[in-house]
């Protein structure tokens, strides 16, 4: 009897790891959350504290598809103050895809109908996001700023924040 049960579950779980039921798709897309927040707390010039509308918790995002300097590196507190005068006590849109090593929500940002992270890179704010050899979502936006010489790219050649951090390591972080 004992032997009968045994092969009995075997074959379940057989079928049920072979078949995939319960298991999430390779294959299937990675869900996104949209929800309006007001944004509570601008840390630098891609990460920030939202509270959702609808009373959630406050989240930590980042946002997706640039790179601001380092809060500890040139140009770092005119991206935070610059994503500060824009979204700071304001309602955006978010959207969040996934989250990063440090467990913050990777965040689409619109304020006004405006993305938040293309409005960063316009303004020389922010790189658009590098990987490989590609030069991110934000190519175009970011060479414009650098055409016009805007904000970080006032000078001839700024230093990737990833760079930075190679160099210096991490920013200490500020009092409380």
């Amino acid at each position: 009897m004992p032997a009968k049960n045994f092969l009995a579950c075997h074959l379940v779980l057989g079928c049920w790891f072979g078949l995939g039921i319960g298991v999430a798709s390779a294959d299937e897309p990675p869900t996104e959350t949209v929800y309006a927040a007001r944004v509570s707390r601008v840390f630098d010039g891609d990460t920030l504290w939202v509270k959702p509308l609808d009373g959630g918790r406050y989240r930590k995002l980042r946002i997706d598809g640039i790179d601001a300097p380092e809060i500890c590196q040139g140009g770092g507190i005119a991206s935070r103050d610059a994503l500060a005068r824009r979204v700071l006590h304001q309602v955006v849109e978010v959207r969040v895809r996934g989250s990063d090593d440090y467990g913050r929500g990777i965040a689409k940002l619109r304020h006004q109908s405006d993305d938040v992270a293309a409005w960063m890179v316009v303004q020389g704010q922010a790189w658009s996001y590098r990987w490989g050899r590609s030069l991110g979502p934000f190519k175009s936006e970011e060479a414009q700023a650098r055409q016009a010489r805007k904000g970080l790219f006032a000078d001839a050649s700024p230093e990737l924040p990833r760079a930075f951090r190679q160099r210096h390591g991490p920013c200490p972080l500020p009092p409380r």
